[in-house]
């Protein structure tokens, strides 16, 4: 079976301005799926776009079926950066038969595109997507640290693996998915009034990394080590506030600024270890202006310019490009490591597997900040590396 038989092919003319696309225009730069099927094995493209026509289990949030065109009205008119785009638009998944029918292709087309160094961005759709964007990883035997963006955890508070997968309880599948490939589950803009402590309490006794809203207000910059930690991340459109994106049933008063996700999106561009990306929850049915439309473009945009701009920092070779410090706690148990870039002045800390734990590797490479360096140096344990290592016993 070949992927064009998921795919519906792009009405070019329905998304194209009266009068064309100039030549600065990513419209005029993208190689879409209209006629003829592209040749994803000619290695001319790095960024695949997938639209998700599913929305059946989009809870409260029906219309973001129609969210993938909507996108591309918006997208295809803004001009290329400084960089030579290789982009190709494979088009919409339709929406199958089933739910379950949507997710095996959503799950096979980002398999398939990974394998061939493509990096799959999917808008859809509801963020039920999440799950075959993960469940794609189990083929490729690695595993996965799952970020997701989102005002909420998307966990239904029976734990319970046979629930329905939806938009508000996808975490539920992944978390209890056996044979279990997830090594790590962050989330970054969680409102608390949102999240029950049952919910708090199971993230830190699964040592998740999750991390409220309010710990990034004035300083977007500090969610960077936590994106590029990351192998595949889901956005969440309503975690961005209604005043900046209101194309959403789920929108509230309060989430990040426009700029804010730019930013997000930026850093998830730049992560040399990102390999796939979802944008979710965007319902055109709701966006009266086509403003959350043009915010879409914008982090998509965004993104493109940090995947162009990746610094190839990992793994971090050549050794030459970096610096080591060392710092030991205060009780001698441990002497901490750290690496910074001389190229980006990024940093990373070496959390060592316990004995037995890994053949082939002596350390767990963690982005982390200039701060947990301080902290380590001043003798106390970086509460980071702490939990690194309850995963990796």
């Amino acid at each position: 079976m070949s992927l064009s038989d998921f795919l519906s092919p792009l009405d070019i003319d329905s998304i194209s301005p009266e009068n064309g696309f100039y030549t600065s225009h990513l419209g005029s730069k993208i190689v879409a799926f209209n006629d003829d099927f592209p040749d994803l094995d000619s290695g001319l493209f790095d960024i695949a776009l997938i639209g998700v026509l599913e929305d059946r289990n989009s809870t409260n949030n029906i219309g973001t079926a129609l969210a993938p065109d909507a996108f591309r009205q918006k997208f295809y008119e803004l001009n290329e950066g400084n960089y030579n785009t290789r982009i190709v638009d494979l088009g919409n998944i339709r929406a199958g038969h089933k739910v379950s029918d949507t997710y095996v292709a959503l799950k096979l087309l980002v398999t398939e595109l990974i394998k061939k160094n493509i990096l799959p961005v999917i808008i859809g759709g509801g963020q039920d997507l999440t799950y075959p964007q993960f469940m794609a990883y189990e083929e490729l035997e690695q595993k996965v640290d799952l970020l997701v963006v989102d005002s909420h955890f998307d966990l239904d508070d029976n734990i319970d693996g046979t629930i329905e997968t939806t938009s508000i309880s996808y975490l539920n599948k992944i978390f209890l998915h056996e044979p279990n490939f997830l090594f790590n589950f962050s989330n970054i803009g969680y409102q608390t009034f949102y999240v029950n402590q049952e919910s708090l309490k199971l993230m830190d006794k699964l040592y998740f990394d999750v991390h409220r809203l309010g710990d990034f207000a004035g300083n977007i910059n500090l969610a960077e080590p936590v994106i590029r930690n990351a192998n595949m991340l889901s956005f969440d459109i309503s975690a961005i506030r209604s005043s900046d994106a209101a194309g959403n049933a789920n929108a509230t008063p309060n989430g990040f600024y426009g700029e804010n996700a730019c930013q997000i999106a930026r850093y998830a561009g730049m992560n040399d270890k990102l390999s796939s990306i979802g944008f979710y929850e965007y319902n055109p049915a709701y966006d009266l202006n086509g403003q959350t439309a043009m915010l879409l473009a914008q982090m998509v945009w965004y993104f493109v310019d940090g995947f162009y701009n990746r610094k190839k920092e990992f793994p971090l070779l050549p050794k030459s490009q970096y610096i080591t410090y060392r710092a030991g706690l205060k009780d001698g148990s441990h002497e901490l490591i750290f690496v910074k870039s001389k190229k980006s002045d990024r940093w990373w800390m070496q959390v060592p597997y316990p004995a037995g734990k890994s053949k082939n590797e002596r350390h767990h490479l963690v982005p982390c900040r200039y701060e947990d360096y301080q902290t380590a140096n001043s003798g106390e344990m970086p509460d980071l590396w702490w939990r690194t290592y309850q995963k990796l016993i």
